[in-house]
């Protein structure tokens, strides 16, 4: 394991190491409630290897980013959202906090119009 995904706090939730309130896993997926959420439901789906933005991602992992979304289709059925917010911050200027690619959604209320 690299040093960046040994300190990475989502590699840890992966690991067991630290909690998380999980909605789905599979061998290459894990899918938790966001500790800071900022909709009634607030999911991330994160790959469980350490994959730093999406400007990281290679055509290799194509099956893998797709994947994301239908995970993030079955978390919104579940839960019966009608509608939802797929959204993946790329980098610190594009509101990116933790290095380790993840994808949001969000549901539960009347999501705004514009992204902010």
């Amino acid at each position: 394991m690299s040093t960046a995904a040994h300190e990475c706090l989502f590699c840890k939730i992966v690991a067991g190491e630290l909690p998380a309130n999980r909605l789905y896993e599979d061998d290459e997926l894990l899918a938790f409630r966001d500790i800071s959420p900022k909709a009634p439901f607030h999911g991330l789906i994160i790959p469980k290897i350490h994959i730093a933005t999406l400007n990281d991602l290679v055509p290799s992992h194509a099956a893998l980013a797709g994947r994301m979304f239908l995970v993030a289709k079955e978390l919104a059925n579940e839960h019966e959202l009608p509608g939802y917010r797929v959204v993946v911050n790329t980098n610190s200027e594009g509101g990116q906090v933790v290095f380790h690619i993840h994808m949001h959604v969000l549901g539960g209320r009347q999501m705004t119009a514009g992204l902010g």
